[in-house]
């Protein structure tokens, strides 16, 4: 397979910046790269199963909230009998584009890095980002038990395998960042 030539596993807490440095990528990288959520499967066969409404379900409002420790435990029981299951299922939406780099923008467990890494070998390349926690609450995260404190958010605190590890705590240092992940890019690529 010549596409993507370049897998770039996004990782990070809730309001680390992590989507918007992904975003941020996108806008100068254009038709080189694509941004593949993981999320957008396993909440569109949530609200399947559960007759929900997938846009709230797709958004950053209440209704999401609403949902998101029981979709945790829905996926936590999918993931027990295939822990790749939504992995494969995001990478089918965008199997067909050739487009070099592919940016999974929220990597949260041990397994995806695992199915990643098996799936695309030397392909895979993974980046933490880290905020801290004063500066998470600044950007609107609230600690929320059974959320925060389980394995969809806690899984990669120990992982220390990581490629590159970026400090995201400042709209400066979110403009380091960038360039640091397109110079590493650049060696990769």
């Amino acid at each position: 397979m010549d596409y993507p030539k370049l897998i770039l596993l996004i990782s990070g807490k809730r309001k680390s910046g992590k989507d918007f440095l992904c975003e941020k990528l996108k806008d100068i990288l254009e038709e080189k790269c694509t941004i593949i959520r993981i999320s957008g499967p396993l909440k569109s066969h949530y609200a399947k199963e559960h007759n929900l409404n997938l846009t709230e379900l797709m958004s950053n409002g209440i209704y999401k909230e609403k949902y998101r420790l029981d979709m945790i435990n829905w996926s936590d029981e999918v993931r027990e009998k295939d822990p790749g299951y939504f992995c494969k299922a995001a990478c089918a939406t965008v199997c067909s584009t050739q487009t070099s780099i592919w940016i999974i923008s929220d990597i949260r467990r041990k397994t995806d890095i695992k199915w990643f890494t098996e799936t695309y070998l030397d392909k895979v390349k993974t980046i933490r980002i880290s905020a801290d926690q004063d500066i998470r609450i600044q950007r609107g995260w609230v600690f929320q038990e059974g959320v925060d404190n389980v394995t969809s958010e806690c899984d990669l605190d120990n992982w220390n395998c990581w490629d590159l590890q970026l400090m995201n705590n400042s709209p400066d240092e979110g403009e380091q960042n960038i360039e640091k992940i397109l110079k590493f890019i650049k060696l990769n690529t």
